[in-house]
């Protein structure tokens, strides 16, 4: 495959091969793919979402159930990804298994809403995390920091992180390595910290003691809870999208995943306990930055760490999307369902130019025109709206398709897969109605319009052509091909 691809390290930079190879990548390794599993998973939820749940839920006690049942769910969903990578071994995630199961139209309106919407979603969602901790130290006491701040902050991320990946893969690389430490480092602080002031008896027991007390029972708003938590472990099924470069990825895609997983699920339950022993409900709920606001009230004179690192773990998290988005990008202008230009690559830096500059301008509108919230019920929503429809395809491949598996789940868990999905995508249209969830309906009927114009009657007005061709030559940027194996 001809292509410009990013992995993890030096296992994952793409390198300029001598005669016919061209742009090639190494092969991953199974603590490669740890590592950017677990990068990729832990993010800006642990350090934000903990306030939007309690909202939805109404209990410490059903905040760190819902922690559990979406470590669980993540688990289960993961299984079921590896069933497909397994079956289907090549790159994309959902757009490949998508592709193959249900064909051209159903998997073009999933890379139309990711392309558009989904990573410059996540990517927009960081950054205003990421501004959120940078500002915070300069807003001591202010519950609510100044969105205009916050904005040119999320924004500054976001160019700056461009800049990077454009520049060079291996520094993308090696600064998601250095990012994931912090992450990791973060939340062992904060839940040895939280192990301390438990052990003094300094605690806050009564939250625990009366962990359920006023849980809310609606179901539209434990489905909005769900989507605030699972969007923080949004990053499970990353690995499906590297699938061609992990190394004997039969074996591999499977352990990675049943090490990362739980290991994350216990890196997400431990810190919120620590956080319900320092903070009242309602201290988490009034405050932007929750890690912050516990690091006041227990490290002291080094409180002024917690900012810096969870900063230095978001700026990792948001590089980690545009890092590993690429692929999928690769994979649908090869087929014909993006702009040939996504697919092009710098022929002296070895990156994907285009694609990277296309998601910075949809992360920036974002930014500028929405709150961390609305963004993440959005991201969310759509997430696992394309989760069913993945899921489905296994259980119709498992059941119309009699093909050799070299790993294979039970029956019972892709079933429990789709219910989940089909409950999540409509308990809040039902129970809680918003905004975001009509945006996605006229977002997907446009996709019809965009697929029926451009991709099934092929029309490619001139000018298209014509400017594709100067951006070409203006940013020094080349095809990728697709090798006969």
């Amino acid at each position: 495959m001809k292509r410009s691809q990013q992995g993890d390290g030096e296992e994952g930079v793409a390198e300029q091969e001598a005669g016919d190879e061209g742009l090639r990548l190494r092969d991953m390794g199974l603590w490669s793919a740890v590592s950017l599993t677990a990068g990729s998973m832990i993010g800006c939820g642990i350090f934000m979402s903990p306030q939007g749940v309690l909202v939805y839920t109404g209990s410490p006690g059903a905040n760190l159930a819902v922690w559990a049942v979406c470590g669980l769910l993540a688990t289960l969903g993961a299984l079921c990804y590896a069933e497909l990578g397994a079956l289907v071994p090549e790159s994309g995630g959902e757009y490949t298994y998508i592709l193959r199961t249900f064909g051209s139209l159903p998997v073009f309106l999933v890379i139309y809403t990711f392309v558009l919407v989904g990573r410059p979603a996540t990517i927009a969602a960081i950054s205003l995390s990421v501004a959120k901790y940078v500002l915070v130290p300069f807003y001591p006491g202010c519950f609510s920091l100044p969105q205009a701040m916050v904005k040119v902050v999320a924004t500054t991320c976001i160019l700056l992180l461009m800049l990077v990946n454009c520049w060079s893969s291996r520094m993308a690389a090696t600064l998601m390595n250095m990012c994931t430490t912090a992450q990791v480092f973060s939340l062992l602080v904060i839940m040895g910290v939280g192990a301390v002031v438990l052990g003094q008896g300094r605690g806050r027991m009564e939250a625990l003691q009366s962990a359920f007390h006023n849980t809310s029972q609606q179901p539209g708003h434990i489905s909005m809870a769900f989507y605030q938590w699972l969007w923080s472990f949004d990053g499970w099924n990353s690995l499906s999208q590297v699938t061609e470069e992990l190394k004997n990825s039969n074996q591999n895609l499977v352990w990675a995943l049943m090490i990362t997983i739980p290991l994350v699920t216990g890196l997400y339950i431990l810190p919120n306990i620590s956080y319900l022993l320092v903070l009242s409900p309602s201290e988490i709920l009034s405050t932007d930055a929750m890690a912050v606001s516990w690091g006041n009230q227990v490290l002291g004179a080094w409180a002024w760490l917690v900012p810096l690192a969870v900063a230095l773990s978001l700026f990792g998290s948001a590089n980690v999307s545009f890092f590993s988005g690429s692929r999928v990008s690769y994979v649908a202008a090869r087929e014909g369902h993006l702009p040939q230009l996504l697919s092009m690559v710098h022929v002296h830096r070895l990156t994907p130019a285009p694609a990277l500059m296309f998601t910075t301008a949809m992360a920036l509108i974002l930014v500028i025109s929405g709150n961390f919230n609305t963004i993440v019920n959005f991201l969310s929503f759509l997430g696992w709206l394309t989760y069913r429809i993945t899921f489905s395809g296994l259980l119709y491949l498992r059941i119309k398709k009699n093909l050799p598996r070299p790993y294979k789940v039970p029956i019972i868990i892709p079933a429990t897969m789709v219910l989940t999905s089909v409950y999540l995508v409509l308990a809040p249209i039902v129970a809680h109605p918003q905004p975001e969830f009509l945006y996605v309906f006229l977002f997907l009927l446009s996709g019809f319009l965009v697929y029926f114009l451009f991709v099934y009657f092929r029309y490619q007005p001139e000018c298209l052509q014509v400017v594709t061709l100067h951006l070409q030559l203006l940013m020094e940027v080349a095809s990728t091909t697709k090798n006969a194996d």
